[in-house]
C-alpha cells in the first residue's frame, strides 16, 4: 500500500515539474510576442494557458485524492499540502504569462511597450524565466534551496522599480497609456518572479516542516 502510494506522489511530483515547464515556456513565448509584436505566438500563449489550468485540476485532483484515501502522515501529508499549494500556484504564473500575452494583442499591430523599455523587459522576462526553471529543478530533485531564489527575484524588483520610475518622469515622452501599459506589464513580471519564490518556500516546508521567513 505504501509503496502505491509513493507512486502516486511521485507521478504527481513529477507532473506539477512539468506544468513549472511549461509556464517558464510560456513567459519566453509570451515575451517574444511581447518584444516584436508578434500577434500569432501571443495567441498561440493565450490558447495553451487553457492546458496549464486543466493540469492544475487534474494535480489537485489527485492530490485530494491522496489525502482522503491514503490517510498520510507527518512528512507525507506536507508533500501532499505543499503540492496543493504547489499547483495552484504554477497556474497563477500561467495566467501571468497570458497576461503579458494578451497585452500584446490588444495593442497589435503597435507594439505594446516603447523601444526605449525593450531591453529592460527583456532582462526582466529572463531572470523571471529562470525562477521558474528552478523551481522546476527544485521540484524534480527534492532538495529546497528557498534562499537561491531571491537574487533573482530582487532583480526583477529592482527592474520594476526603475521602469515605474521612469514613467513617473515629467520628461516621460510616451503618454499616458504607453506608461500604464508599462507598468502593467512590469507588474506581471514581478509577480511571476513571486510566486516562483513562494513555491520554494513551500517547499522548504515540505522538507523542513518550517516555512522560511520571506525577505
Amino acid at each position: 500500500m505504501r509503496t502505491t502510494f509513493h507512486e502516486q506522489l511521485d507521478s504527481l511530483t513529477g507532473q506539477l515539474a512539468d506544468m513549472c515547464g511549461l509556464v517558464a515556456d510560456a513567459m519566453e513565448k509570451a515575451t517574444r510576442a511581447l518584444l516584436s509584436a508578434d500577434l500569432p505566438l501571443a495567441e498561440e500563449v493565450i490558447t495553451q494557458d487553457a492546458d496549464i489550468d486543466a493540469l492544475r485540476m487534474e494535480s489537485e485532483a489527485q492530490a485530494y485524492a491522496l489525502l482522503a484515501l491514503q490517510a498520510p502522515v507527518a512528512s507525507d501529508l506536507r508533500s501532499i499540502v505543499t503540492q496543493i499549494h504547489v499547483s495552484e500556484k504554477v497556474e497563477r504564473m500561467g495566467d501571468l504569462a497570458r497576461h503579458v500575452a494578451e497585452q500584446t494583442r490588444r495593442r497589435h499591430p503597435q507594439p505594446a511597450i516603447p523601444a526605449d523599455t525593450r531591453d529592460r523587459f527583456a532582462e526582466m522576462a529572463r531572470l523571471a524565466v529562470v525562477t521558474a526553471r528552478q523551481v522546476q529543478q527544485l521540484i524534480t530533485t527534492g532538495q529546497a534551496r528557498y534562499t537561491e531564489l531571491n537574487d533573482a527575484d530582487d532583480l526583477v524588483d529592482s527592474i520594476e522599480r526603475n521602469l515605474l520610475a521612469s514613467v513617473s518622469r515629467n520628461d516621460w515622452p510616451h503618454g499616458v497609456r504607453a506608461g500604464i501599459d508599462v507598468a502593467l506589464l512590469a507588474r506581471f513580471y514581478e509577480r511571476f518572479a513571486d510566486q516562483a519564490v513562494s513555491i520554494a518556500r513551500r517547499l522548504d516546508y515540505a522538507v523542513t516542516g518550517t516555512l522560511p521567513s520571506p525577505n
